[in-house]
């Protein structure tokens, strides 16, 4: 049975949440992390620390049909997936603890981009763009590399019709870039034993337009969500099903209009925010307080909501679309 929470439902905002300074927060959780040696983008171990040696890599990656199967999401830190002219979808794949040998296809950059990778710094690699797009990311903290300035490090596959066929070497990017600038934190992990709290949940549905939907089935074997797009299993190019641990849906106002050309998403402020983790939904509200702080997610008593260790994505949906969720199977 499908339960359904329209997307345009709205929660009234924590009394001081949005003042809740997440910079300090994010010093904090960074300083946590590198005394555990964890990965701040993931919360998982990282023995070596390198992660928190390297800059974060933002990859704006082709959502499209012709697009897939796509290369090395699954070894993204966290992945946003927004809404771009004529409501299809895009993503904006992080990637800081792993470097796969190839990522794409590469596309171009939004003025959306500009609102996720200020507050992580590093470096945006994406494959041109128009000027006003070109123009809002210029004003980001980061490295940017494009075609025309990555050389060798972003090539073009013969096997695959352009403009689906641009290809990202990570390895040979970040070797090119200036000193790191390690990200920090922008999520709250739980304890590896810390029990799973929420309502269960056994599937859902992100009802992006145009035929963008996603679906994605617990499985509890893994202890992630395994995604599905167009209808089908969502599997790289090297056979790895896409099943993040957590899945962050946020409400936001997409400022021009959402699917219109030059649309921006608005992801400062406030907003509903519903997070799935460990087979569970805590409905909550996300906050963010400034374009270089990190967002906020709390319940509706304030309490911060925290997520498992492991791969993120976020899903920036529009006022009026909705999320179907549906009961565990039994």
């Amino acid at each position: 049975m499908a339960l359904v929470l329209a997307a345009s439902l709205t929660i009234a905002p924590v009394a001081g949440a949005a003042s809740g300074r997440p910079g300090r927060a994010a010093v904090h959780e960074r300083a946590l992390a590198r005394h555990r040696r964890v990965a701040p983008l993931t919360g998982l171990p990282d023995p070596t620390a390198v992660s928190m040696r390297r800059s974060a890599l933002t990859v704006k990656i082709d959502n499209t049909p012709m697009a897939h199967p796509q290369f090395g999401i699954n070894e993204a830190d966290v992945v946003y997936e927004e809404i771009v002219e004529g409501g299809i979808t895009r993503l904006a794949a992080v990637f800081n603890s792993h470097l796969p040998p190839v990522v794409g296809p590469v596309r171009s950059v939004r003025r959306t981009d500009r609102e996720i990778v200020f507050p992580l710094k590093g470096i945006f690699a994406f494959s041109g763009g128009a000027a006003y797009a070109l123009a809002s990311i210029a004003t980001a903290p980061v490295e940017r590399y494009d075609e025309a300035t990555a050389g060798s490090a972003m090539y073009r596959d013969p096997a695959r019709y352009a403009p689906h066929n641009l290809l990202l070497n990570p390895v040979k990017l970040m070797a090119m870039a200036g000193r790191p600038v390690p990200p920090h934190p922008i999520f709250t992990y739980v304890a590896k034993s810390a029990p799973p709290i929420g309502a269960p949940v056994g599937a859902f549905t992100v009802n992006f337009p145009a035929g963008y939907a996603v679906h994605y089935d617990w499985n509890a074997q893994t202890g992630s969500w395994d995604r599905s797009i167009f209808g089908a299993p969502d599997v790289t190019a090297s056979g790895a099903r896409v099943s993040p641990v957590n899945v962050i849906v946020m409400q936001v106002n997409y400022i021009g209009g959402v699917g219109a050309m030059g649309a921006e998403a608005d992801l400062v402020g406030h907003g509903p925010a519903m997070v799935l983790s460990d087979g569970r939904l805590q409905r909550g509200s996300w906050f963010r307080s400034g374009v270089a702080r990190a967002t906020a997610y709390r319940t509706s008593t304030g309490k911060v909501i925290a997520l498992r260790p492991g791969q993120t994505w976020v899903e920036l949906l529009a006022p009026g679309e909705t999320v179907d969720l549906y009961a565990p199977a039994g």
